[in-house]
């Protein structure tokens, strides 16, 4: 399959279900939560899909796009923990938790190895 833009890249097809799965779950959270870890989880799910299309528009500059690369590593990591306080708070179950942060797991080794391996990505 050849890649077109960011969004045929799997890693952000994974970011964007996880960006939309939190933002579901995140309904359900308590309303004093609403400018807080609601505003805050749903915020950095969306930075990363955000963050990779931006980090496609720099590929001519190796240095540029891993930086994008990086934040959105940033953002993914940021919200696992967002996800352990929604479980430790109970907004989220045992099953939601795991199933998030594997994914958030998932996506954060697909970016590592983007950022590892960046030549492939790059245009020349």
């Amino acid at each position: 399959m050849q890649i077109n833009s960011a969004k045929d890249l799997e890693v952000y097809k994974k970011a964007y279900s996880l960006a939309m799965q939190v933002f579901e779950l995140s309904k359900k959270f308590p309303k004093e939560e609403r400018y807080a870890l609601t505003s805050q989880i749903r915020r950095s799910s969306r930075s990363v899909c955000l963050n990779l299309r931006e980090a496609w528009a720099k590929r001519r500059y190796e240095a540029h796009f891993i930086s994008k690369l990086t934040d959105c590593d940033g953002e993914n990591s940021e919200t696992n923990s967002s996800l352990d306080f929604a479980f430790d708070c109970s907004y989220i179950d045992k099953n939601d938790h795991k199933l998030l942060t594997e994914l958030t797991a998932e996506v954060g080794k697909m970016l590592g190895a983007i950022i590892n391996n960046p030549d492939s990505f790059l245009i020349k």
